[in-house]
């Protein structure tokens, strides 16, 4: 995907990597506008599918794509009562239970619940909190005049078959406007990307603007930090990791890419700039955009590292594949079947690659590329794995809770300490031993031993959504 400056220039190894996806919804109407999209559905009435892409009534009938996975209704509702019950404790379920949240992420999180839980999972519901009323300035703000132009050329290309983005000058591109318009104001060093486009397309089909504008700045300063910066230096460098990680897991598709001297960055750039989202099914692209909100960048190596061994990753398959042009050709029109919903979340849950090993992999060619084109133009933030990480980086700015008395003395009178403790050990007599005080200092358990309460930090390890859990908030389908 280009890095797009004020003047229209694109770096050539990037646009070299545009149009490799497969996914009709993400690039029908590269060239087109609104009435293109329109008419290339042959006049027929349009229905919209239960994503929100429109889609001709005969293809509905006929069932386009392969047939979707459904999750039983009682399953769904099931599922809708454990994530309420983890989104509205959920600094508790972060700190303690951090690998059942993982858990029901690779199961997929119900869609009611989509745009709330990623909000969660980046980090994007603090940063907002950290921030109130930021978007609304940059929002206010009149915009650098060298991305206005650019960013409004791009807007239709961005899911033109969906009905968000369908009308020209609709509520959907006034709003993915205001969000890519507003970032480049927030990060004026880096500007605007084109890869950013789908990306912020994607958060704002699940949530309001200024909830997408802080998802989005998660996403490209924790997740994929440096992948839109000016060199796009850190998406050559990942490159280099996949293609190194590819002779573990695959090493007959890293054998065929060496003797075809094809460069990884002419087909891994649109896969990781834009999280597969032009590329894959979008029932398979919500699935791994859960997972990688909450386990980070691995799971889009993952992706990359399944789609390259089942489409490179035997003799049978290579007797297609000769030469460099049917090699690219394959890669960009991936087998449907290894897209599947079931088929690939399954293979990337199972993939062995870990943070470690990218890590590991990420100082080795670190060292390579400094010697052969010395330091890094760009100096890019650490990389953050997940959920967890950024949330142990990120904390809640929490207010002390101050216990307020049950007992109310005159003036000047004192409790003495004898009575105290009497008090608190009639008053422990009676109630089960397990539950706590929220009194300051130390408690009696039923023995008269004294026995020290939770440290007043656990009990303000809540999110203001723990607190107040009737909180109200925009649900998106």
């Amino acid at each position: 995907m280009a890095k797009t400056r004020g003047g229209g220039d694109e770096d050539g190894r990037a646009a070299a990597a545009n149009g490799l996806g497969g996914t009709p919804r993400g690039s029908l109407a590269e060239d087109g506008d609104d009435e293109d999209c329109a008419s290339s559905l042959g006049g027929e009435r349009r229905v919209v599918d239960k994503f929100g892409f429109l889609v001709a009534e005969g293809d509905a009938a006929a069932g386009q794509e392969a047939p979707l996975e459904e999750v039983p209704l009682e399953v769904l509702r099931q599922r809708e009562s454990k994530w309420l019950d983890m989104l509205n404790n959920w600094d508790k379920w972060m700190a303690k239970k951090q690998k059942k949240i993982r858990l029901r992420c690779q199961k997929g999180i119900p869609p009611s619940l989509r745009g709330r839980a990623w909000q969660y999972l980046s980090g994007g519901k603090v940063k907002l909190e950290q921030n109130l009323g930021k978007f609304d300035e940059l929002d206010m703000a009149p915009g650098d005049p060298r991305w206005l132009d650019v960013i409004e050329r791009d807007l239709h290309r961005q899911f033109p078959f969906h009905e968000m983005f369908v009308s020209r000058g609709g509520h959907g591109q006034q709003d993915l406007f205001r969000v890519l318009k507003a970032y480049t104001l927030y990060r004026p060093e880096e500007g605007y990307c084109q890869a950013q486009a789908p990306i912020a397309a994607v958060l704002l089909m699940h949530m309001p603007a200024e909830q997408a504008f802080w998802c989005l700045v998660q996403i490209c300063e924790k997740y994929l930090p440096g992948y839109y910066s000016e060199k796009l230096e850190a998406i050559q460098l990942d490159g280099e990791i996949l293609f190194s990680l590819l002779q573990r897991v695959s090493p007959v598709a890293y054998k065929h890419l060496s003797k075809q001297k094809i460069d990884p960055i002419l087909y891994m750039t649109e896969w990781f700039m834009c999280a597969f989202s032009r590329t894959l099914p979008w029932s398979s692209v919500l699935r791994v955009w859960d997972m990688f909100f909450c386990e980070g960048v691995k799971i889009i190596f993952r992706v990359g590292l399944v789609l390259l061994k089942y489409t490179l990753g035997s003799s049978e398959k290579l007797k297609s594949c000769q030469g460099q042009y049917e090699t690219m050709e394959r890669l960009r029109a991936l087998d449907p079947k290894i897209m599947q919903e079931t088929f690939l979340v399954q293979e990337i849950i199972e993939l062995p690659v870990t943070e470690r090993h990218i890590e590991r992999e990420h100082l080795i060619q670190l060292k390579k590329w400094k010697e052969v084109h010395g330091e890094l133009q760009c100096k890019s933030p650490p990389r953050f794995h997940g959920a967890k990480a950024i949330s142990d980086s990120e904390p809640h700015s929490y207010k002390a809770l101050e216990p307020s008395p049950s007992i109310i003395l005159p003036p000047g009178a004192t409790l003495s300490p004898k009575s105290h403790k009497r008090k608190l050990l009639k008053g422990n007599k009676k109630k089960d031993h397990d539950k706590g005080s929220l009194a300051n200092g130390p408690s009696l358990d039923e023995n008269g031993t004294q026995t020290s309460l939770e440290p007043p930090s656990l009990l303000l390890h809540q999110s203001k959504e723990s607190l107040s859990s009737q909180e109200s908030e925009d649900t998106y389908l």
